[in-house]
């Protein structure tokens, strides 16, 4: 059985990057011309070791998934890595994750592999998405050789395009304080997952209100938004 594995895991895991296995797995979808309302979106959060992609590493993944407006709760994924090597004397205080939580973790490579089948090549949201899609990406280059590019979009930019920004500012707690969202928990992937796509729904759902019904409408929207702000900047 041992045999198996090993040799399973080296049908995917060979350093060349267009090794056998790769090809198999689902390719990324761009944001098309397919209703908001009929469409899977998945939300991602990460836990890392630190904030610079460069050194610091991916050490969990949360990421629920948005379908036909909805969070089914069977439709989720959470895992711990396995990175017992890694110092995590700085950070365990935010995120909770211990020693002993990194050795009995899952091993990375079949993590990231069941993380790209569950995705499905389904658009990516997250909350200041260019730090989750920054570690992902080298995550997924480095233990896996894959460097196929996912649609990315970012609720923090998505949710002050549709509505009027909190006071308080615009952190993921500003926003969930806005519109009273219940959180069990902060700083735990799954749960700021959750409530990353408690927040994207809010926005899809204004979204589609605005007759902003594609992916691929409400991107231009933000894209306008962006050189607007550019404009406007001093």
């Amino acid at each position: 059985m041992i045999h198996r594995i090993r040799d399973w895991l080296g049908h995917y895991f060979s350093s060349d990057p267009a090794r056998p296995g790769l090809e198999d797995l689902p390719h990324p979808k761009l944001p098309g011309r397919q209703p908001v309302a009929e469409q899977r979106v998945v939300v991602l959060d990460l836990e890392t070791t630190g904030l610079n992609a460069a050194k610091d590493h991916v050490i969990a993944i949360g990421a629920v998934a948005i379908d036909h407006l909805a969070i089914p709760l069977a439709d989720q994924f959470d895992l711990i890595l396995k990175r017992p090597e890694l110092d995590i004397t700085e950070t365990v205080l935010i995120h909770g994750i211990g020693p002993e939580a990194l050795t009995r973790g899952h091993e990375i490579e079949e993590a990231l592999i069941r993380l790209l089948h569950w995705m499905d090549g389904d658009p990516i949201l997250a909350f200041h998405s260019a730090f989750d899609k920054r570690f992902l990406e080298k995550a997924l280059k480095t233990h896996l050789g894959y460097t196929r590019e996912h649609t990315w979009m970012d609720v923090a930019e998505i949710l002050p395009a549709l509505f009027a920004s909190p006071e308080s500012g615009g952190r993921l707690d500003d926003w969930i304080e806005r519109f009273g969202l219940q959180i069990s928990e902060r700083h735990h992937a799954a749960a700021d997952a959750m409530a990353t796509a408690e927040l994207a729904l809010i926005a899809l759902n204004r979204a589609i209100s605005r007759e902003l019904t594609t992916l691929s409408q409400l991107d231009q929207k933000l894209r306008v938004a962006r050189r607007l702000k550019h404009l406007q900047s001093p």
